[in-house]
Parts: C-alpha cells; sequence; structure tokens
C-alpha cells in the first residue's frame, strides 16, 4: 500500500526530531555515536511511527514487534525515538551516559523500559534476533523482529552464522537492516574488511534481499511492506545511507563516527535542524 505525501512528511520531521535530540543528548564536549545515529534516522522513524506494532503503555505487549539494535554503539537513536514516542519523559535524554542514569552509551534492558537486549558487542545482535524470531513462531505469536547491523560490523563471523541458522529455520518474520554507510570508526569500510556484494552474499545464505534509499521514506516503507509478503526465509534490506545525514559538517566523514562536538559545531547542527523543521511544516 503506497503512503501518502502527507504521512511521509510527517515521519520525516519525526526523524529530524529524532536527528535533533541526538545532537542535545550527545551535547558538548563529550564524544558521541553521531554518524551512525543519523544515518538509521529515518529507517528508525519508518520503524517506531509507522511500521512497528508497539504500544508505549504497555511495553511488554506479547504480541509488539521487536527492534534490536545489533550496531549498540548508536543506541542513541534509539533512545531519541522512544522518547518521542512516549516511553519516558523526554527530560531524561539529558542524563545520557551520565552515572546511574539507564541512558548509556549502549543499550541495558534491565534500565531502560523499551529496550529488547543488551548490545555493543558486534556480531551479537542478529543471533538475539534470530532466537527471538524462532521462539515467537514456536509460540504462533504474531510479532516481527527487526535488527539493525552495520556494514562495518558484517566482519564479524557471528553474523553470517546467525544468517544461516535464520535461514534454515524459515525464519520468515526477522527483518535484517543492514545500514549501509560505507564508513566505519577508523575509515571507509571498503580499505579495512571490503565485503562486496553484500546483497548477493545475503541472497546465497538464504536471504529474500531488497536494497534501497536508506533516507527515502517512502523506499523504506515499501520495503518493509514488501517483507511482509515474503514466506519460508528470512528478509534483509540493505540500505544505502549516508554517516551523519542531515548534518552537513558530519556527512561521510569518520571522525564523527565517535566525535565530540565543539560549541560552535553543536550549535550549527541545531540550527542546521531548526531550519529542515520549518521547511517540513
Amino acid at each position: 500500500m503506497a503512503i501518502s505525501a502527507a504521512a511521509v512528511r510527517e515521519l520525516e520531521r519525526n526523524a529530524n526530531r529524532i536527528r535533533r535530540d541526538v545532537v542535545e543528548m550527545i551535547g558538548v564536549g563529550m564524544a558521541g555515536h553521531l554518524g551512525g545515529s543519523c544515518s538509521l534516522a529515518d529507517i528508525i522513524s519508518a520503524l517506531y511511527f509507522h511500521t512497528m506494532h508497539h504500544d508505549p503503555k504497555n511495553p511488554k505487549l506479547p504480541e509488539r514487534d521487536r527492534l534490536i539494535l545489533s550496531k549498540g554503539h548508536a543506541a542513541i537513536v534509539q533512545y531519541a525515538a522512544l522518547a518521542e514516542c512516549g516511553y519516558f519523559d523526554k527530560a531524561l535524554l539529558k542524563t545520557l551516559k551520565n552515572f546511574g542514569s539507564p541512558l548509556q552509551g549502549h543499550p541495558d534492558l534491565r534500565k531502560l523500559t523499551g529496550l529488547e537486549a543488551n548490545t555493543g558487542s558486534l556480531g551479537q545482535g542478529v543471533s538475539i534476533a534470530a532466537g527471538m524470531a524462532a521462539a515467537l513462531k514456536l509460540d504462533q505469536n504474531p510479532a516481527r523482529v527487526f535488527v539493525a547491523t552495520g556494514d562495518g560490523e558484517l566482519a564479524e563471523g557471528q553474523l553470517w552464522e546467525a544468517f544461516m541458522a535464520a535461514a534454515n529455520f524459515k525464519l520468515d518474520n526477522l527483518r535484517v537492516i543492514v545500514d549501509k554507510n560505507g564508513l566505519q570508526a577508523t575509515g571507509k569500510t571498503k580499505d579495512r574488511f571490503p565485503i562486496e556484494n553484500i546483497g548477493g552474499r545475503l541472497e546465497a545464505f538464504g536471504f529474500a534481499v531488497q536494497e534501497i534509499d536508506g533516507h527515502n521514506i517512502s523506499e523504506i516503507v515499501e520495503a518493509f511492506e514488501k517483507a511482509d509478503t515474503v514466506k519460508g526465509k528470512p528478509s534483509a534490506i540493505i540500505a544505502h545511507t549516508i554517516k551523519g545525514k542531515g548534518i552537513p559538517f558530519a556527512e561521510n566523514v569518520a571522525s564523527f563516527h565517535n566525535g565530540t562536538l565543539t560549541q560552535e559545531l553543536y550549535d550549527e547542527a541545531l540550527e542546521v535542524l531548526a531550519k529542515r523543521e520549518e521547511a517540513l511544516l
């Protein structure tokens, strides 16, 4: 079903708010994963505000869809979305990484409502998601499991074991999202650990694969809807994204994988996002 122009615009506004929250959480003088959080913002907006079945007032709803960030270092983009949805008071966002805060550098489901797994050790998230998906199928629960991984993370062997297992057990309730922004902490992925033809490899491992523009809301929503029609195999959505998307000085800049903002850069980022918000009204 095609999404309306008005709905697309609202999801774009939500993505912009998520990016603003990310910048405000990182603040001035504290290192934070700006790049990989902003590259995922449009996808996260589409998931939380359109695609996923969930209820902030009933966070343990048995039939809820689950989202896991295998790239757990981008937790702040999920924190922002959870706050915007109403899982907790947005004032809590200002406590990011403070001692005793439930909002730490990597997600901890024991401390924050709305999280589904503790992640951060790269390579483990898809295994967790596949296990959840298998359990849901055994319970005849219609919920879907979404898991986001980075293209740099694909160098982890455990991911590929999990891909094989997901195909073997015909986990058609599993959606793997590859945030393919081409950069990792120390530079370009192609210069560090090149993995060519990711789509072809995932198809060979037994996935139904789609490739999309990860910043095009219509394409994102359509891809998730198409994945719902796939039976007997898991789905993978390779999202071509820009690291630091929406923050011009951070776009395609590896140093903002986990960078620090000066007061000047912080103000510049918020000004750009404020103008974007006005343009989307």
